[in-house]
């Protein structure tokens, strides 16, 4: 039976019923969920729907284990030792592409919100300067590393043409960029609008917004999503949709919440000592979370054009880009959480 059936089939119940998705029986109630880097604002919605308990309103109990970056959140799906994945939507395609099912069921953010910093020191006129240097990004593969090569791809240069050091998030950010450890950053929120402040980088590269993320790729680009094994989905659908639901009832409470909202909402340890710094951190992210949960074709597109330019294994193969998003479960949440 094909998935689209599947998934139709059970969620036919909800609309025939009317009844809210925890009504359902969910075919599991403890589930992990892996993501790359949790107290970045890129993964707000995930902390918004921990900390709000709206997992639990759905009668989930998530695990969430924090891996240093979006990669080896990916790796730890496809070896089975997390159930599910906040990341970023480029893994489905390249996990496509390999043949192996890899499928987003909610878009989180649709912008990157990644920006890429220099040293006020560093000459850097246009991304062919980038050659040479030192780049910091959260891990390597990660899409902090994948969008500054795709910079240095649009300047003609070739991935390996600078050199990247895995440093993790936050805090290790900032001190790797302060001690001169790395002369570039592609990072997140809150490290961008810390390390600004600091008067040490400029940013030169910049997807918080809609019109930065355009100019460097021509279009959308979506961002993080959650994302699942093919498999899981067919034999959980009910908690599939669970996870959609409290993700989805995050993204609501982002379109009215104010940066005051999120720093109280958030653990401390977030704030990095400095809340207001860190309530202007989240007032540059809240245009990028997704308004609707659904990623667009446009966006599908925008990042599979990304990754050919500087992936040789997908330049020449045909992905099937409709089997990298369902989206039967965010329009099924959005008729649920309101």
């Amino acid at each position: 039976m094909k998935l689209a059936a599947i998934i139709g089939a059970a969620l036919a119940g909800f609309a025939l019923s009317g009844a809210p998705a925890t009504a359902q029986k969910l075919e599991k109630t403890k589930v992990t969920l892996g993501v790359g880097g949790k107290a970045l604002l890129y993964y707000l919605p995930l902390t918004i729907a921990e900390r709000k308990g709206f997992f639990k309103e759905q009668g989930l109990d998530v695990e969430i284990q924090d891996f240093a970056g979006g990669a080896r959140s990916l790796q730890a799906l496809v070896g089975g030792s997390v159930d599910m994945v906040t990341g970023a939507y480029e893994h489905t395609i390249r996990m496509q592409a390999r043949s192996q099912d890899i499928r987003a069921v909610l878009e989180l953010g649709r912008f990157p919100g990644i920006s890429v910093m220099v040293k006020k020191d560093v000459k850097w006129a246009s991304p062919a300067d980038f050659k040479g240097l030192m780049v910091g990004v959260t891990a390597p593969g990660s899409s902090t590393n994948m969008l500054v090569q795709f910079a240095m791809s649009k300047a003609g240069l070739a991935p390996n043409a600078a050199s990247y050091v895995g440093i993790g998030s936050s805090a290790s950010a900032l001190a790797a960029m302060q001690k001169g450890e790395i002369q570039a950053l592609s990072h997140l929120e809150p490290v961008t609008s810390f390390l600004e402040r600091s008067g040490e980088v400029r940013v030169v590269i910049d997807t918080r917004t809609e019109a930065g993320t355009r100019e460097l790729f021509g279009g959308s680009n979506p961002a993080a999503v959650l994302y699942l094994r093919g498999e899981f989905i067919r034999a959980n659908p009910n908690t599939t949709q669970a996870a959609t639901n409290a993700l989805y009832k995050a993204l609501v409470w982002l379109k009215t919440a104010k940066p005051d909202d999120i720093a109280g909402a958030v653990p401390p340890n977030y704030l990095l000592g400095d809340r207001e710094l860190y309530m202007l951190a989240a007032k540059n992210s809240l245009p990028s979370y997704s308004q609707t949960g659904i990623v667009p074709k446009e966006g599908m597109e925008s990042t599979l054009a990304m990754l050919q330019k500087f992936e040789p294994t997908l330049q020449n193969v045909k992905v099937d880009l409709g089997a990298t998003f369902v989206d039967t479960f965010a329009k099924k949440a959005a008729e649920i959480i309101k």
